[in-house]
Formats: C-alpha cells, structure tokens, sequence
C-alpha cells in the first residue's frame, strides 16, 4: 500500500492541462446556444480525467496515466464498446433518450457518441482511485465474507442471466436489472478464467474496493448529471416508475443504479483486458483502486 511519503506537492503538468480543459469548455457548453455539446463533451470529460488522475498522483505518487500511458488510453478503448453495450440494452428499456440527436444522421451520431462515449471508464476508474486514497476508505474494517465457490458463482451467474431474460421480456417492470445483471454475469467469468475480480476480495471480507468504486461512480455520476443540465444535445429519462424527486435529469432513486454500474465496469473491464493480455497470473496489477488489497 502507497504511504504518505509518496505524495507530491505540487500538480503535475497534466492537471493543469485538466483544469484547462475543463475551465474552457464547461464555460462554451452552458454559455453558447445551439448545437455545442456533441464537440464540447469530450475535451470536458478529458480534462475531468486528467485532473483526477493527477490528484491520484499528488496524493499516492502513482496514477494510472503515470503508471502506464499505453493502457491509460487502452481505458478509453476498451469504455466505448462497454457503454454501447447499455445503449443496446437500451433500446429494449427506452430509459433515456438523446434531446437533440435528431439533427445528426444515423452515422455522424454514432461517430460523436463513440468518442464521448470513451470517457465513462477513465473517469469512474479514475475517481475511485482518488476515493481510494482517503484514510476513511483505507482503514475500512473487514466486512461480510462472500467466497467465490462453484456453488456461489453459478449461483451469481444463473441470477444474472435470469434476471437479463427477465428485463428483455418486461421492461417496463425489471428495467432496473440493466444495472446489475451484467455483474451478475461477468464476475464468476472472471472468477472461473482467473481474471482479476472483485470476488478475490470480498473472499477475505475487504470491501475497501467496493466502497472505493460506489463512492467514485456516485462523484463521476454527479458531475455527469449536472453537466448534462445545461447541455445541448443532452439525455433526458424516461423511467417507468420512481421517475420522481429528480436532480438535475435523474430521478433520484435513479443514482442508486450507479452503485452496481462501477462494479459492472470494474468486471467487464477485466473480462476484456483477460482475453487481450492473460489472466492476473500473467500480468501485474493496473487499476490500482486499492494498493496492496
């Protein structure tokens, strides 16, 4: 685990080019009128990820852009077919819409929402990093055992992919299943393929990497939110029932769906990197939300 003698005092360049970033376009996407948020989302979000990476490294002394650039920008890749997957899902649910995405063609939509699109992996991983560094995470008692057997992650899978199944036939009444069942199902493949997973934890008690990344996707989320208000295009909900007490766009019961959300990119993040680069037999540990866990 990074001591405190590890941290930096002063920001490093790529936090002052985040600020930037983020100064520049927040301004232009609630200033401007018209059509500005499909160029204005990304260099946002690019600054968001950069200044919490280097708040990450000023705190710990190590980041995940410092750790290593090449699968800094892997995050990036590896989130745009991870976010299509819950637009497909999506186009089942019908949960939210895009105010504004009828002035674009089919294609010109979808080559701006891929590049926005890009940037939810980075910045939640990036922001549970953050989280991570605290002393009131650190120092988090043990908490419930839950041991990765057969029984258990067969158990999770059949949950999973029922409850998949279940979402697909009435949306209308299981549309909140979008935000977990896709847990459900990757964590025993990791489990079984030896990938890393949450569960390598939670077999010892330690939920310092789960509160890590609820607390991380709840800040990431929050900022999602609140800059969407002003943003044109923008996404607007349309929730079947609790669609009440919103802030900003989201029902408020709406933000408990990002608490499964983090643990589903957490997994399928490492679903992806198992197949691309081996099991964490053959490779070190990049997301480092909680050093030494």
């Amino acid at each position: 685990m990074q001591e405190v003698s590890t941290r930096q005092q002063v920001l490093p360049l790529h936090g002052w080019i985040g600020l930037g970033l983020i100064a520049v376009f927040w301004t232009l996407n609630w200033t401007l009128t018209g059509l500005r948020t499909h160029w204005g989302f990304f260099p946002l979000w690019l600054g968001y990820c950069l200044l919490v990476d280097s708040l990450v490294y000023v705190r710990r002394g190590t980041s995940l852009l410092t750790r290593s650039w090449k699968q800094y920008i892997g995050l990036f890749l590896v989130s745009v077919p991870v976010w299509w997957l819950f637009e497909g899902l999506n186009w089942r649910l019908q949960n939210w819409t895009y105010v504004g995405a009828e002035a674009f063609s089919p294609f010109t939509f979808w080559l701006w929402a891929t590049l926005n699109f890009s940037t939810v992996v980075p910045a939640v991983f990036g922001t549970a990093e953050l989280i991570g560094s605290f002393d009131f995470v650190r120092k988090l008692g043990r908490g419930p055992v839950i041991r990765p057997d057969r029984r258990v992650t067969s158990a999770f899978f059949i949950a999973g992919v029922l409850m998949l199944v279940m979402m697909w036939i009435w949306p209308q009444l299981f549309f909140p299943f979008a935000w977990i069942s896709i847990y459900f199902i990757c964590e025993p493949l990791n489990v079984w393929l030896k990938n890393r997973s949450l569960a390598d934890d939670l077999a010892h008690g330690d939920w310092r990497r789960v509160i890590a990344l609820w607390l991380g996707v709840l800040l990431t989320g929050f900022f999602w939110e609140m800059w969407n208000y002003f943003s044109y295009p923008k996404w607007v909900y349309s929730i079947p029932w609790a669609d009440c007490c919103h802030v900003f766009e989201m029902p408020a019961l709406g933000y408990g769906g990002y608490l499964p959300f983090a643990l589903e990119l957490y997994a399928l993040y490492h679903l992806a990197i198992g197949f691309v680069k081996g099991n964490k037999d053959r490779q070190p540990e990049y997301v480092q939300i909680i050093p030494g866990a």
